[in-house]
């Protein structure tokens, strides 16, 4: 291997590594990307088990909102690398996409896996070597006057063997704590605080919460899904669906509200979240239509002919709100505006989608370098940010690896030059 050309080490084998590696492989530099598992980008696979859903298309700005306090943060790297752009670079790569009735934005074949195998075709012909079952162990930065070869990494490969690698630059993509199965673990995370690196701890996002639900509820109506819902908390609102589960509720409506509810969990020990059922109905005209019907008639039956609401939702109003509370007509129109449900918990890092927590953003330069570790880049779910699903995860996490391979790339570039810089 030639000496004089740059070698570039990536860690991490997800979408964000593989995005990197992509930009990387197209400059004079020799790229290697490391990961831990037997294959590439097995949670991006995971994901496309419901459709890969890519990115949204709605408004740039309104897109921008879904990121909450790291709005900021993510204004400069999305308008760089856009929903637009992802379309683009998804159909150079030979898969289409759409946009679903929702505004999501989906390959034609709903599947990651075509999408992937083309991804790493294109990888190897830009000559990227891919070493799967190399799991980082340790990470050094040689604090001598030159830059050269100057950060060395300890792995294991597949039989437990020690390996040793010296790079110019790293990029880490070592993704966040969700779903450690599918490759990330978080284990990085003490290596990096040991270094100085200030991290945040992990916590589950886009995941599920606790209800107590009485057993003969949880019993007939779990795995059912109840749409089109407004959901409110004091602080913020959404619309979309729940899916009733046996521990409580899970779904893109509860998944948008995750970092309130977290916060207000924190904060008193539960969390309250008030679902509207017919958001495009005024209450008054509920009621009126109730008044209409036989008050012999069961409530659901009422409800299921008057509002068309179905008998699990029914079923969840009489779970929620006292029998007394659903005696006249404007009570009933009352209960279906306002359903309340008190959340106990979060579920586990394990059963989320994503994670919050890990190198926090303040602790990186524009280019996403590593301050305090000169030439050592972080891309993706190991930063410290929060997004709903929707398509804005994979889009935030594609932007950062785009906006930290060309930040190598600069750092690389000044380092040629003879001009050092951290």
């Amino acid at each position: 291997m030639d000496a004089a050309v740059p070698r570039i080490a990536i860690v991490g084998g997800g979408p964000a590594g593989l995005m990197a590696a992509q930009i990387l492989s197209r400059k004079n530099f020799t790229v290697t990307l490391y990961e831990a598992k037997a294959s590439f980008g097995r949670k991006f696979l995971l994901a496309g088990r419901g459709g890969l859903n890519l990115t949204h298309s709605e408004t740039i700005e309104q897109f921008l909102k879904r990121y909450g306090p790291n709005l900021d943060f993510f204004r400069g790297k999305i308008s760089h690398f856009s929903p637009n752009d992802l379309r683009a670079w998804s159909d150079d790569l030979g898969v289409p996409t759409f946009v679903g009735s929702s505004g999501r934005v989906f390959p034609t074949s709903l599947k990651a896996s075509p999408l992937l195998r083309a991804w790493l075709v294109r990888l190897r012909d830009q000559g990227v070597v891919l070493k799967p079952e190399h799991r980082l162990t340790k990470l050094a930065i040689s604090r001598g006057q030159s830059p050269s070869r100057s950060i060395t990494l300890d792995l294991l490969d597949q039989n437990g063997a020690r390996l040793e690698d010296a790079a110019d630059a790293v990029l880490l993509a070592l993704g966040g704590a969700s779903w450690p199965r599918m490759g990330s673990d978080g284990r990085w995370l003490e290596h990096l605080k040991a270094m100085g690196v200030a991290c945040a701890d992990f916590q589950p996002s886009n995941c599920g919460f606790d209800v107590q639900w009485s057993e003969i509820f949880a019993q007939r109506h779990a795995g059912t899904a109840l749409k089109n819902l407004l959901l409110k908390t004091d602080a913020a609102q959404a619309r979309g669906e729940i899916m009733i589960a046996r521990y409580g509720v899970e779904g893109g409506g509860i998944y948008a509200l995750g970092r309130t509810l977290r916060e207000e969990l924190k904060a008193d020990g539960t969390a309250r979240v008030v679902l509207d059922l017919k958001p495009d109905l005024e209450q008054a005209k509920i009621a009126q239509r109730l008044a209409t019907q036989r008050p012999k008639d069961s409530l659901s039956s009422r409800l299921r002919k008057s509002i068309k609401l179905s008998p699990a939702a029914t079923a969840l109003i009489r779970e929620c709100v006292p029998a007394d509370s659903l005696t006249t007509p404007d009570l009933i129109a009352q209960a279906v505006k306002a359903v309340p449900l008190t959340l106990t918990a979060s579920q586990s890092l394990e059963r989320a989608i994503s994670s919050t927590g890990g190198v926090q953003i303040e602790g990186l330069s524009q280019d996403l370098m590593i301050k305090s570790l000169p030439g050592v880049f972080a891309a993706g779910e190991m930063l410290d940010w929060d997004a709903p699903t929707g398509g804005y995860l994979l889009q935030g996490t594609i932007a950062t690896a785009v906006c930290a391979a060309e930040g190598v790339e600069r750092w690389m570039l000044r380092n040629s030059n003879g001009s050092l810089n951290s």
